[in-house]
């Protein structure tokens, strides 16, 4: 497949790697040489300095014969008028832009991104999938990383192994003994830097990162057993009050249950637009650093804090204050991936990065066969993959024991006729499952085979 990718930035970067190391044709097209220098000299990839919008900078960055294109530059309007050149001057068959401004991703002005007005396939939007992420970190507390499967119906959950996990130093073979009706698999686990797909043999022990895939029936009993309390959310504290933040605030105010969350917000301006758009939440305009403002937001007391500014740094330096003020959790965002491993000995208990939702949402609509959801764990080691079985799949009418799957490669979750059934060896696989894959970065294009690649079904 051909793809150009327009901006090489974080996620323009990500995608490119993703890509070129599957053997993909990548261009990458940005209007600082630096950046595409980058790409070139750490990446397979080709690269051309220039503004993407530019017909005569696609034309050499070979859009005639491109099957896809990526517009993710950091203006909404330039990725708009690329897709309107790739489409119009090029007849580029898929086009996905990046994004930002909620104006342009108000749904009654959709229709803006039909083939004869605006033609963009796919719309990606950065600050609703970090809303949605935080939403998620905030259902499961005890999880450091989240994301939902079969219309919510299974989680990826990630749990950080302590000593008061029940399983420590158990072959996971024996799991299924121990808890004969759990809907849950292990499906990765990072040690010392490493992430690996587990074999049965394999153990759990204390420092270890896993991945578990779980029926949503399931998530307070298969927390519990890894030692984690299943605590309800009742106060929240959100530092920042832009995009993502209101996006939080709002959900929270929708649901049936209640939920205390009051808003600090620094810029003026910002706070009293997100005081004009919340009904139920108190909004604080001041520095979320400033002690004596949180203590006016009853830190103390909250359940849990979200950081959510556009400074990583403030964002960790007010965790770190509310968690010694007595706050219960704290979940940040943070945009620069080398300060990660900063978080745990901070004492930071989950955190949520913008390019990693992105290039999973972006990864969802490049997959072949009938890829339904992708997410992208770590830096791009893993990808959890959702997919429809097709008829032409060679898993199809398999028995799970019978697949020669690779070695990091694991089946998380089956849903059979809308129900997520419960693993066994002898489980068989048809057409029309629909079926959850983790997959370590080296292998997701022989699960694309296994799922039928095949430009019929992209």
């Amino acid at each position: 497949m051909k793809v150009i990718i327009c901006g090489a930035g974080q996620v323009g970067w990500q995608i490119a790697r993703h890509l070129s190391g599957e053997r993909n044709d990548v261009t990458v097209v940005d209007n600082n040489p630096d950046l595409v220098r980058r790409a070139t000299d750490t990446l397979d990839v080709q690269g051309i300095a220039g503004f993407a919008s530019y017909p005569d900078v696609l034309d050499r960055a070979g859009a005639r014969d491109a099957d896809m294109i990526i517009a993710a530059t950091y203006s909404d309007e330039v990725n708009m008028v690329t897709c309107q050149v790739a489409h119009s001057v090029f007849a580029i068959p898929r086009k996905i832009a990046r994004l930002r401004s909620q104006s342009y991703l108000t749904a009654i002005y959709s229709d803006l991104y039909r083939r004869d007005h605006m033609p963009i396939d796919v719309v990606i939007s950065p600050e609703r999938e970090v809303a949605e992420a935080a939403l998620q970190r905030l259902a499961i507390p005890s999880a450091f990383d989240t994301e939902i499967f079969f219309d919510g119906k299974a989680k990826l959950l990630g749990l950080t192994i302590e000593e008061d996990c029940a399983i420590i130093n158990t072959p996971l073979r024996q799991l299924t003994d121990l808890f004969s009706t759990l809907r849950s698999v292990v499906v990765g686990i990072r040690r010392d830097g490493t992430l690996f797909a587990p074999e049965p043999r394999d153990q759990l022990f204390v420092g270890d990162s896993a991945y578990v895939i779980t029926h949503s029936d399931d998530i307070r009993r298969t927390v519990e057993i890894f030692g984690k309390a299943h605590r309800k959310q009742e106060r929240i504290v959100l530092v920042g009050g832009g995009n993502v933040g209101l996006a939080v605030a709002k959900e929270l105010e929708s649901r049936a249950e209640r939920v205390r969350a009051k808003v600090i917000e620094k810029n003026r301006v910002i706070a009293e637009r997100a005081a004009e758009a919340l009904e139920k939440t108190i909004v604080l305009h001041g520095d979320g650093l400033d002690a004596g403002l949180l203590s006016e937001a009853n830190i103390e007391k909250a359940d849990a804090v979200l950081c959510v500014t556009d400074d990583d740094k403030t964002n960790m330096l007010v965790a770190v204050r509310a968690k010694a003020a007595g706050c219960k959790m704290s979940i940040v965002l943070i945009n620069d991936p080398t300060l990660i491993p900063l978080l745990e000995p901070l004492g930071i208990d989950a955190y949520i990065n913008p390019r990693s939702t992105t290039v999973s949402s972006i990864l969802r609509h490049i997959r072949h066969g009938r890829v339904r959801a992708v997410y992208s764990i770590g830096d791009a080691e893993a990808e959890v993959i959702e997919a429809e079985v097709l008829s032409t799949s060679p898993i199809a009418g398999q028995k799970l024991r019978d697949i020669d799957f690779p070695e990091g490669v694991l089946v998380g979750a089956v849903l059979k006729q809308g129900e997520v059934v419960k693993l066994t060896g002898a489980l068989q696989i048809e057409e029309g499952d629909q079926i959850v894959i983790f997959a370590l970065a080296k292998d997701v294009a022989e699960v694309e085979r296994l799922l039928q690649v095949s430009i019929d079904f992209f």
